[in-house]
Order: structure tokens, then C-alpha cells, then sequence
């Protein structure tokens, strides 16, 4: 690697750089929020205690198959399978003009949401069943139960799945070249063929990607610390010490 050409590369080149590493965190960002809604929604669904019988039973066994379809497709396949199918499929079969940006956001979103969805129920699945038992004692139905009791204790359970998550999708917007779209690598791949310097290119992407990844993740801990309270709380009973 030659010193000179980085140098050069970076002088030359960081606004591209910087562009592509914004619009990366940009689609990664949002990607990972939507995604992990989709992932609480579609992973409580997928808890609801089944009913006995009726219309609601069948309603609810054909919801949890089309979503368990949803989950296992999504995570059975490549996201790069899944851009291309997506943003040029549907623009053959429906005639659709997708933003790419969009198109970019959306893809990982439910890509993300798949993988949250499997992390969501989980999460709830490890929940204590007395907790739920011990709502239903005080009268609380299902989605009371879900949003005052376990959904508290589930976000915080997942919560470092969740920022791995983050990493990567940081780090596999890469794939998303496939339908030209301006994040980091496309953009480091037009610096690399413009100079023929491949190799101090796509070192200055690892620095980016690296420090990308390491600031999140970093951010992430720091929030399960702030979560987690206090180092020396120590909880108190309600004797008094004699």
C-alpha cells in the first residue's frame, strides 16, 4: 500500500466517502428502527395464546402461518437475492418505479424484521409464565399484559441482539450496490475505478465501516449501562435492622 496514494485517495475523494458513509448510516438507521417494530409486532402475534375454538381460532392459525411464512423466507434467503427480486422484480411485474433510496430502506426493514421477529418471541417466550398468570389474576388481558409487564422486560432482554443487529445492517448495505445505490461501497467502488488503487480504496471503507460499527456499538452498551442502573443500588428489605 502506498502512503502517497492514500493520501491523494482521501484528499481527493472524501466528500464521496463521507456521502456514502452517511447515506450507509442513514439507511441502517432507519432500516433497524422499522425493522424492530415490525419484529414487536409480528413476534407478539405470534405469542397469542391460541383460543379454543371458533372463528378466531382459525383467523389466528392462518395469521401465524402467513407470518411464519413472512419470517422464514426472509431469513432462509440472501438480502441481495431479496433486493434484486424486490426493486427489479417489481418494476417487470408491476410496472413499479421504486426510489432507490426507499427501495433500499424497505428491503432492509423487512429483512430486519424477520430476524427481530424470531428475537421478540424469545424474549417473551423467557419471560416467567407467573407474570402472566399473575396479571390475568388482576384482570389485565392480553395486550395489557404485553405492553405494562413483558414488553418492559422484553426490550431490555433484546436489547443487545438488537444493536448487533445494527451492526449488521451497517455492514450489509454493502449489498445494496446491487441496485445502485449510493452508500459506502458503491461509492468507494467508483473511487477505486476512477484511480485503478483498489487496494487503498477499500482500506479507507474498512477504516469507515470499522468506525461505524465500533461508535454503535459502544452507544449501545452504553444505554444497556444506563438501563441496567446504578453499580451499587442495593435493594432494601422492609425490616428494620435491630
Amino acid at each position: 500500500m502506498s502512503l502517497d496514494w492514500l493520501i491523494k485517495i482521501i484528499t481527493n475523494n472524501w466528500p464521496m466517502f463521507l456521502r456514502g458513509a452517511g447515506a450507509t448510516l442513514y439507511i441502517s438507521v432507519i432500516g433497524t428502527i422499522l425493522g424492530s417494530l415490525i419484529g414487536l409486532l409480528v413476534g407478539t402475534i405470534r405469542t397469542i395464546p391460541i383460543p379454543e375454538g371458533g372463528i378466531k381460532k382459525l383467523l389466528l392459525k392462518i395469521m401465524n402461518f402467513i407470518l411464519s411464512a413472512y419470517v422464514e423466507f426472509f431469513r432462509g434467503t440472501p438480502m441481495i437475492v431479496q433486493a434484486m427480486v424486490i426493486y427489479y422484480g417489481s418494476a417487470q411485474a408491476f410496472n413499479l418505479d421504486m426510489n432507490k433510496t426507499v427501495a433500499a430502506i424497505f428491503i432492509v426493514s423487512i429483512n430486519t424484521g424477520a430476524y427481530m421477529t424470531e428475537i421478540v418471541r424469545g424474549g417473551i417466550i423467557s419471560i416467567d409464565k407467573g407474570q402472566f398468570e399473575a396479571a390475568a389474576a388482576i384482570g389485565m388481558n392480553h395486550i395489557k399484559t404485553m405492553l405494562h409487564v413483558v414488553m418492559p422486560q422484553v426490550i431490555r432482554n433484546i436489547l443487545p441482539a438488537t444493536g448487533n443487529e445494527f451492526v449488521i445492517n451497517i455492514k450489509d448495505t454493502s449489498v445494496l450496490n446491487v441496485i445502485a445505490v449510493s452508500e459506502l461501497y458503491f461509492n468507494t467502488k467508483s473511487v477505486a475505478g476512477n484511480n485503478f488503487r483498489y487496494f487503498e480504496s477499500f482500506f479507507v471503507a474498512c477504516v469507515l465501516y470499522f468506525i461505524m460499527t465500533f461508535t454503535v456499538t459502544r452507544i449501545l452498551r452504553a444505554i444497556e449501562r444506563k438501563l441496567d442502573g446504578p453499580d451499587d443500588y442495593i435493594m432494601m428489605g422492609n425490616q428494620m435492622q435491630v
